[in-house]
């Protein structure tokens, strides 16, 4: 069972950035495509920001230009999501996953996001 998690999270004034990191304890060496979701209070979740095993991105059109999905020289520490100009409507709980349109493994504990003055 592949065991994901996510750290970096904070609070962080409007304006302000942040850098998330993944860990995964998936054992493959192969690139895959990889995706960061955020979760509102309300539960609904969406998706941010999207990486193929190619290199091609995606973001949430409300992301696109603040926040930039990178991949890591690591196995373990395979994706990070830096965010940028940060404004209060992305407070959120942030989750890395895998897959490119739809995640693969059982969700982690996520890391918060508290963008607030």
């Amino acid at each position: 069972q592949v065991q994901l998690a996510e750290s970096g999270g904070g609070l962080v004034q409007p304006g302000g950035s942040l850098r998330l990191s993944c860990e995964s304890s998936r054992s493959g060496s192969d690139i895959v495509a990889m995706g960061w979701y955020r979760q509102y209070p309300d539960q609904s979740r969406e998706l941010v920001a999207r990486i193929n095993n190619l290199g091609r991105t995606d973001y949430a059109g409300s992301v696109a230009g603040r926040f930039t999905i990178s991949r890591a020289n690591s196995k373990n520490t395979p994706v990070y999501l830096q965010m940028n100009n940060l404004k209060p409507e992305d407070t959120a709980v942030y989750f890395c996953n895998f897959g490119w349109n739809q995640p693969i493994y059982p969700w982690g504990q996520g890391t918060q996001v508290t963008v607030s003055s």
